[in-house]
């Protein structure tokens, strides 16, 4: 399939805390696929994003994040692990919008400063997935002790995640084009 235009898919950074030990890996991942040929990306920080929280849904739509979500041709969320789950605030930012998701693939990256990696983040998130009309690829990226597995200034101390990651992100890719001429090519009638 020859593209006409490169493939956006931005990371979405699912947390607003003070001290968050998530960004570090939401700012690797994103330059990890900015490497890639063909693929355009930007980290969008829910911290910034200026929703009300006295309403939900479609009613507190943001139009900048809304045109962002309805470009994308995947996503990929980097969400810490809270208490087994993930931050209401993420939910609440996917939540403001709906058929922009359709028919889109999404990856996600769990961080915890425990032993799994936010496992349990991700099984929490995949069935909210499913639900927005996400597509989620069979691959996620686990960081583990992530106040280990980086310096104090984000440099990346445990290189092995750089081959983790490349595997997750040549399925997202690969999902994000099928997906695409699917949506582009082949009606639902």
């Amino acid at each position: 399939m020859a593209a006409t235009r490169p493939l956006f898919i931005p990371v979405i950074l699912g947390t607003a805390r003070m001290g968050r030990m998530s960004l570090h890996p939401a700012q690797l991942v994103a330059r990890e696929i900015g490497k890639h040929a063909g693929i355009e990306t930007e980290l969008i920080d829910i911290a910034q994003l200026p929703l009300p929280t006295n309403d939900a849904g479609e009613a507190i739509k943001h139009p900048g994040f809304s045109e962002k979500m309805e470009r994308a041709d995947a996503l990929i969320i980097v969400s810490p692990e809270y208490n087994h789950g993930y931050s209401g605030l993420l939910k609440h930012v996917l939540d403001s919008c709906l058929k922009e998701y359709i028919h889109k693939a999404v990856g996600i990256v769990g961080v915890s400063a425990g032993p799994f990696g936010g496992t349990r983040v991700i099984e929490n998130l995949l069935p909210v997935m499913r639900e927005l009309g996400l597509v989620t690829i069979f691959w996620d990226v686990n960081f583990s002790n992530v106040q280990e597995a980086f310096a104090a200034d984000g440099t990346l101390v445990d290189q092995s995640y750089i081959g983790r990651i490349d595997k997750f992100l040549n399925e997202l890719i690969w999902m994000a084009k099928t997906l695409r001429h699917g949506r582009d090519q082949i009606s639902l009638d």
